[in-house]
């Protein structure tokens, strides 16, 4: 520890920092040192010692320590020094001074995983942090990536990530966005592979930025053989790894009591069409059972028995999918046990570097002759065939007898992915707006409402916050799923709002865009880096028709607004008829996709245009 306290002091004053390493910055990393040591298939030893300089409040975050562990990954010391910003000590810690954690979601039954966590209690800035630990693990399967800055707002002077190892233990690596070349030198008779970087300035935070994979330096590193908790492989491609999972973690799993594969058929032998077939057995199986997550040992990867499923009515994602994969096998349907990197941000399996690392789901593909469709077991409510946006358009692992398949889920794409809304509202004398609005959501769009609806009281509450009308009452509001292989969802509502339109000098004054207008303009940002990266596109159409007191007409220009660009457009429009009835009319259709850095200030442009065309008040005034 004097040791470290010594080299601190004379090494990282915060004036030493190289000036041009501040800009944008509220964390400086000094020095970050990773080592990753395999000693042989089940002991595995990783060593991290970091040094990082908090120049502001919002800097905060990277002197937080956290630490995971669990019975196959023990921590076997932590130590740490704490520096004002000259570089003189003003506090030690050790592990004793962690708060330690439970990492047990809330819907997990069965998880060893916990957390040690230290929060340096510094008020002034700048100020230091060197600290390092060590956890022995007893797996050779996974290794944690190396990101020498993976958040924005902080720099890097020098970060290492070494890898050292047997010389009969063989490794695969991917190097992404790294412009060295890795240093292979042998270490005492070692193997051993080292990467460094040096000088990496802070990038900011900027919207609509893609995946951070695909501009920040990552480094990843797979085994070609393993061992993790007693169970050993080998594996230098997806092929060989789906294989490994399905002969090591799944054969043998889907066995069933006699009686359940009985009622499988009693269910299904009078339904001619196979998928109408699986769609009974997987809505018996989303009314049997509920979603619980196991993450011990190798239940981490393995599924529980679809027996032991079937008996206790609950299971994680692997245990749910392999349950509803030996139902199926009951009547003959053929199914794929697949694993996805699930989550709202669209992210593929790397085709070219195969890692069990890289899944953190399951979903279960059944590969019909005039189709393919695709089940998450998790819910108990969505519908049949539909993904939704947390495992949509991504590539997969489907895990078969004949080995791994990469395979791709369904898009939804812009036109698909539909919210059209459809009111008849009525302007009285006095300013109050009465009237119905009904709303269909398709596409991913579809989770835009429950596929349950609750309490009608909570739900009301909902949408009374999500419509930006004042003085909102909702007399009635029903939500109607129609849970097909393309789902819609159906909202209809009636209600009233005093006051919607203000009166002043004789004249109505209100807005146009009832229930649909948009306000999250994105930043502008200058010199952007990044691409411009639209996740997920959709197509919103609106319709309301207004009938407003007779004898007024339309005293401001009507609206008339079309915008065509190349990750979107957008029309509205206002008119008047004969009938008293004011008609607007607005859509927007967002494409996805991603598009030079160059054109993110042209992405603002269209935002504002929508945004100050949805602002668009009509004025009505006594006609002649």
């Amino acid at each position: 520890m004097f040791a470290l306290s010594a080299n601190a002091q004379t090494t990282y004053p915060a004036a030493t920092i190289p000036k041009d390493l501040l800009p944008y910055a509220s964390a400086v990393v000094r020095n970050m040192e990773v080592v990753t040591e395999v000693k042989d298939l089940s002991n595995t030893i990783n060593h991290v010692k970091e040094v990082v300089t908090v120049l502001n409040k919002n800097g905060d975050s990277n002197a937080d320590i956290v630490v995971w562990y669990n019975k196959s990954n023990r921590i076997k010391y932590i130590k740490g020094v704490v520096y004002d910003e000259f570089g003189k000590p003003v506090g030690k810690f050790f592990e004793r001074n962690f708060s330690d954690y439970s990492a047990a979601s809330d819907a997990s039954l069965f998880e060893d995983s916990r957390v040690r966590h230290y929060k340096p209690s510094v008020v002034n800035y700048p100020y230091t942090v060197e600290y390092e630990y060590e956890v022995l693990s007893k797996q050779s399967l996974n290794f944690a990536d190396w990101s020498p800055n993976e958040s924005t707002g902080t720099a890097v002077e020098h970060s290492s990530y070494q890898f050292i190892c047997k010389p009969d233990f063989n490794i695969r690596y991917k190097e992404m966005n790294y412009t060295g070349k890795v240093n292979s030198t042998p270490v005492t008779g070692l193997k051993s592979y080292l990467w460094e970087a040096n000088h990496i300035k802070a990038l900011r935070s900027e919207p609509y930025s893609p995946d951070p994979e695909q501009y920040q330096t990552v480094v990843k590193v797979a085994p070609e053989k393993f061992s993790y908790e007693g169970y050993t492989g080998s594996f230098t491609n997806w092929n060989e790894l789906g294989k490994w999972v399905y002969d090591k973690l799944l054969t043998g799993r889907t066995a069933l009591q006699p009686q359940t594969t009985a009622y499988m058929h009693s269910l299904t032998d009078t339904i001619a069409d196979p998928k109408m077939k699986a769609k009974a057995i997987y809505e018996y199986m989303q009314r049997k059972s509920r979603y619980i997550s196991v993450q011990i040992g190798i239940g981490g990867y393995q599924p529980f028995m679809a027996s032991e499923v079937d008996r206790v009515s609950y299971g994680d994602c692997k245990g749910l999918v392999n349950y509803t994969q030996a139902l199926l096998k009951a009547v003959n349907i053929p199914s794929y046990y697949c694993v996805v990197q699930a989550g709202n941000l669209k992210k593929s399996l790397l085709p070219d570097f195969a890692s069990m690392a890289q899944g953190n789901h399951i979903i279960l593909c059944l590969p019909f002759k005039s189709d393919t469709t695709w089940l998450e077991c998790t819910s108990k409510d969505i519908p049949f065939g539909f993904l939704g946006d947390f495992t949509d358009d991504r590539r997969v692992l489907a895990c078969t007898a004949d080995g791994g398949k990469l395979l791709h889920t369904p898009k939804y794409t812009t036109a698909l992915s539909k919210q059209i809304r459809k009111a008849n509202v009525t302007l009285k004398e006095d300013g109050q707006l009465d009237g119905s609005m009904t709303t269909t959501f398709e596409g991913w769009q579809y989770e835009n409402r429950p596929n349950i609806p609750g309490d009608n009281t909570d739900e009301i509450k909902n949408a009374k916050k999500r419509y930006a009308i004042n003085n909102l009452e909702i007399e009635t509001l029903e939500l109607k799923p129609v849970k097909t292989i393309n789902p819609v969802n159906n909202e209809q509502m009636k209600f009233g709002a005093r006051d919607y339109a203000s009166l002043s000098d004789g004249r109505y004054f209100f807005m146009a865009n009832l229930a649909n207008r948009y306000t999250s303009v994105p930043r502008e940002v200058r010199n952007r880096t990044t691409n411009v990266y639209i996740n997920r596109g959709y197509t919103d159409v609106d319709e309301v028709v207004y009938l407003v007191p007779v004898g007024y007409k339309i005293e401001n220009i009507p609206l008339r607004v079309h915008i065509d660009k190349p990750f979107g457009r957008y029309t509205a429009s206002v008119s008047m008829n004969d009938k008293n009835q004011i008609i607007y009319k607005r859509k927007l259709e967002v494409i996805d996709g991603t598009y030079p850095a160059d054109s993110y200030a042209e992405l603002v442009n269209f935002y504002q245009q929508v945004a100050d065309a949805d602002d668009y008040k009509i004025a009505l005034v006594k006609a002649n």
